[in-house]
Order: structure tokens, then sequence, then C-alpha cells
């Protein structure tokens, strides 16, 4: 058996349309090649102007999706930006456009919700495996905008531990070519360096501390919610 079939502005108006504002245009002005050809692997089946989707593969890999999400580093946080879930789902979605497809379903399923900040989507997932997500809220911005801040400062801590190691090098070279002032130079670049990373490394631990905080404050009132 081959299962449902359903016309994709079906599906489209089965969806409520508050959680895929975002995503409409995609599907309209550029609609899947999920044809009944391609889907189910027949030729000999012409393809019609209306995309058709098989809906129990639908489901299926929306929960690919969702459980290459839980079983992720990304599930420790409560909301991922869109673009790190793609890459994540890369095995499953071999286009954006499937990708898109999956997170409609899993929308539909209320187990994740979508919200454009500042030009960049956001997605967050329900926190349980039959909990539905709860709508997007003021704590889940600034637990996103804490995490990018978390992210810039680390590559910045990476990117300036580079910076020390070559000065480190550098000094050394110089000393073996007998340039002693050269080599005090690049040890006074050093030092700068290294202080700098230290004031970095005060803001990130901060920022870690807070993230921290709420992530324990969210996990006990999951606990407390089992009861």
């Amino acid at each position: 058996r081959r299962g449902k079939l359903q016309r994709e502005s079906d599906f489209m108006a089965s969806v409520d349309s508050s959680w895929i504002s975002w995503g409409v245009g995609v599907f309209i002005l550029k609609p899947l090649k999920w044809t009944l050809s391609s889907v189910l692997g027949d030729s000999k089946i012409p393809e019609e102007e209306e995309v058709l989707i098989y809906v129990e593969l639908l489901q299926e890999k929306a929960e690919e999706v969702y459980r290459l999400y839980q079983n992720s580093a990304l599930s420790s946080h409560p909301v991922v930006a869109l673009s790190e879930l793609q890459s994540l789902c890369a095995s499953v979605c071999p286009d954006e456009r499937t990708f898109y497809l999956l997170l409609l379903q899993l929308q539909k399923e209320k187990r994740v919700t979508i919200l454009e900040q500042n030009g960049e989507k956001i997605v967050k997932f329900a926190r349980g495996l039959h909990a539905k997500v709860s709508p997007m809220n003021d704590v889940d911005i600034g637990v996103y905008q804490l995490m990018q801040s978390e992210q810039l400062l680390s590559q910045k801590v990476e990117s300036l531990s580079q910076e020390a190691e070559k000065c480190k090098e550098d000094a050394r070279s110089a000393c073996r070519a007998g340039k002693k002032q050269l080599a005090l130079r690049c040890l006074k670049a050093k030092r700068r360096t290294e202080r700098r990373i230290e004031e970095l490394h005060s803001k990130l631990d901060a920022v870690q501390g807070i993230l921290d905080r709420i992530y324990a404050s969210q996990t006990d009132q999951m606990v407390l919610g089992a009861f």
C-alpha cells in the first residue's frame, strides 16, 4: 500500500497560516518537485501540475528531523538557528525546499515554532517527546541572543589564542636570529593579546553562567511538570 497522497495546496491549507507565514511563498512560488512520480519512483506516472505529497513519507522524514535534533548537542538549547538545524539535517533533507516542508509538518504537529528575529529565523522545539511546543517568548529570544554572544566570544578567544601563539613563535625565531628588539616586541604583543583573551574569558564566563542558570531553571520546571 502506497499510502495517502495529498495535494500541496491542501497541505498548506491544513497548517495554521500564523505558523508558516514566513514560508508560504516558498511553496506557492517555488513548488517542491515532490511529485507522484518522484516520490513513488514510478517513471510511468505522468507529472501533474499540482504537487502531490506522500503524507506517510512526510511524517516519517519529519520524525527523523525531530530525532536528529533531540540526539544532537543542539537539543541542550531551547532555541536554535534555522541555519544550524538545516546543517544538522543535511543527511535527511537533500535540499532546502524539502527541509522547509518537513519543518512545516513539524509545525503542523505543534512540535516546532519559528520566529524571524533581525532577519534570522529561530526554531523552538517542544521539550518533551510528546509535548507541544509553547509560543516563542522574550526569554527564548534573549537566550538565543546570549547563545549568539557566546558563539562570537568563543570564536574571538580562539582567534586571539592563535594570534598569541604566533607571537610566541615569532619571538623564538627572532631570538634564534639574534634580533632581540624584534623578539621583545613580539613578546609584548603576546602579552597584550593574552590580556585581551582574559577579558573575553571573563565576558564568556558571565554569558555561560547566565545560560546555565536559565537551562537549570527550565530543567527544574520540566521535572516539576512531570509530577
